[in-house]
């Protein structure tokens, strides 16, 4: 960077001269595009307005963007207040919390995490919501519920999860009722990455090898359901995928006290060829599928 010298006026609090100013962006232009981005030399919009909750840090930053996407995705369900979702792979429960808190209407999550059924139940209770939400330890490519159960469903970043996917994707269709949506999030593999990538990514995520965008359009076809619409979201999985590595390294004392010092340098390990992996190979897509209506 530029080594401007000592200005009596701007050391005494004025701006600097318009030379100076000039100056800096000549010599330092091209690093700030570099680290500020390069669409424009301003502040981007990562907090709508109106937002008034303060972002303490990245990690606020990530959750503020999984919540604007829970919402397009509440939205994109059109669930009635009388209607009742599935949330295939419901995590911590914050998804399926807000959707009922939005929309009026019944809720229930699977999991395959004991840990995360309890903090889901947690969630509900502390949001009074547990009378039209509630959790389930659950086998996705196995369901236990009745046929045409569900007027809607979601399956968030789980798909990769399964073993089986044609009965994952088969169990969604049955437990649906016939017009019912299916939301999909999925990942998709691009091109031939390095084994040492893929392999980061198959063990960070625990998944198996991305399909690519065909084999899933086959899948999901093959399962009885109709495509209304594919949306490309792979900007988003490529922040996200830079964002869990400088996270990481940023917390990463605070994450060896919390899990031990090997599990840590495994996981710093991966993280490199991690981020690699989402910067060059992987996509990201949102499925607007729908279980057709019944024959007349």
């Amino acid at each position: 960077m530029a080594s401007i010298p000592s200005n009596p006026a701007r050391d005494s609090g004025f701006a600097p001269p318009p030379e100076e100013v000039g100056a800096m962006y000549d010599e330092t232009g091209e690093l700030l595009e570099m680290v500020q981005g390069r669409t424009a030399l301003h502040v981007g919009m990562f907090v709508p307005p109106g937002n008034t909750k303060p972002l303490a840090g990245l990690p606020d930053l990530i959750d503020a963007a999984q919540d604007r996407q829970t919402d397009y995705l509440i939205g994109a369900t059109e669930l009635a207040a009388d209607g009742h979702l599935l949330d295939i792979g419901c995590g911590t429960g914050g998804p399926a919390v807000r959707l009922a808190r939005s929309s009026g209407g019944r809720v229930t999550g699977i999991t395959v995490s004991k840990t995360q059924v309890d903090r889901c139940r947690e969630r509900a209770l502390a949001a009074g919501l547990t009378g039209r939400v509630a959790f389930q330890y659950g086998d996705a490519m196995a369901m236990g519920f009745p046929d045409a159960t569900f007027d809607a469903a979601w399956a968030v970043d789980c798909l990769c999860h399964m073993r089986d996917r044609a009965a994952a994707l088969a169990e969604a269709y049955r437990v649906l009722k016939p017009g019912g949506p299916l939301l999909l999030t999925e990942f998709t593999l691009r091109g031939t990455p390095p084994e040492e990538q893929l392999a980061a990514f198959t063990r960070m995520w625990s998944s198996g090898v991305p399909r690519t965008l065909p084999e899933v359009l086959g899948e999901v076809h093959e399962a009885g359901f109709r495509t209304s619409e594919v949306l490309d979201l792979t900007s988003n999985m490529r922040v996200s995928g830079e964002l869990m590595g400088v996270i990481f390294e940023d917390r990463r004392a605070e994450i060896e006290e919390r899990f031990g010092a090997e599990a840590t340098e495994r996981a710093g390990v991966l993280m490199e060829p991690f981020r690699a992996f989402c910067q060059g190979h992987l996509e990201y897509h949102l499925w607007k599928l729908r279980k057709p209506e019944a024959p007349a």
